[in-house]
């Protein structure tokens, strides 16, 4: 009786085959498809990845290393013992770990635009292909497919989306950085109270993609920085209007303006005296 055992793992296969005692084994080979791989202790295999294990007379095991996809199909031991031939046959599936081979670029697209995310993968089995908007988390936002569609996008809906690819090996993960740009809103101003000859700060903030710019205007006449020893500072979305000594001059009603390349917002803060009573 001819046995065979076959030891599969990710980085290799040995294959081995054994015949019942009693049995003198005269002549072996391990064949793949009809290529002869070992004859005995000689090997016919160019393949580098193939050597022989184990050769004597109970037992002639072969070992493949680095398995991958070439190495599937039918695997032979064929055996001459002094009574009659025999032969057994395995056949082989590899199966491959998913592996995500083409994924939409990280995009940057205007409020109200249609976006398509696309995710390709291999492996074996072939994999499920599912996508989620990852941060921030929206479980309504996702797809068990490989593509992702997102009509008429919102600022929203910008974030980090995930494509993910798995079969009964492992899984494999890749994100996508979505940039939704939109025009300039601006928070209303405060009116700000100052006494004469005090410090005065006046603040705006747009939220915008990109960032917006700021401008500020007394009536209808830009400000510029140091004008009159009036301080203007933009950090991100904010900026500050600083008067260092306010003067009868200063009050009055100031507008800032946001601006980027999809539009403009304004807002008005007046800047009025106070009087503190003794």
């Amino acid at each position: 009786m001819l046995m065979l055992k076959v030891e599969c793992s990710l980085w290799f296969s040995l294959f081995s085959c054994s015949c019942a005692q009693g049995d003198l084994v005269t002549h072996t080979a391990w064949l793949n498809r009809s290529s002869i791989l070992y004859a005995g202790e000689d090997k016919w295999s160019v393949d580098p990845r193939v050597s022989l294990v184990t050769l004597n007379q109970d037992e002639f095991t072969i070992k493949i290393e680095d398995v991958d996809l070439t190495d599937e199909g039918q695997y032979i031991c064929a055996v001459q013992t002094s009574s009659r031939p025999r032969t057994t046959s395995v056949h082989i599936i590899v199966q491959v770990p998913p592996k995500i081979v083409n994924l939409s670029k990280d995009l940057v697209v205007n409020e109200g635009s249609n976006v398509t995310l696309m995710c390709l993968a291999n492996g074996k089995p072939e994999p499920a292909i599912g996508w989620r908007m990852l941060s921030p988390s929206d479980d309504s936002l996702s797809s068990d497919s490989e593509v992702l569609e997102i009509p008429f996008i919102s600022r929203y809906r910008a974030g980090v989306y995930e494509c993910t690819a798995a079969n009964d090996i492992a899984v494999d993960t890749q994100t996508v950085e979505l940039t939704v740009n939109y025009p300039p809103s601006v928070s209303d101003g405060r009116d700000v109270g100052v006494t004469l000859g005090q410090r005065g700060v006046l603040q705006c903030e747009a939220d915008a993609v990109p960032e917006a710019d700021f401008e500020w205007y007394r009536d209808d006449r830009r400000i510029f920085n140091g004008f009159d020893g009036i301080e203007i500072e933009d950090a991100g979305a904010f900026s500050k209007l600083t008067f260092f000594n306010v003067s009868e001059a200063d009050y009055g009603n100031y507008t800032c303006v946001a601006t980027n390349k999809l539009g403009s917002a304004n807002t008005s803060i007046i800047l009025y005296v106070t009087v503190h009573c003794r």
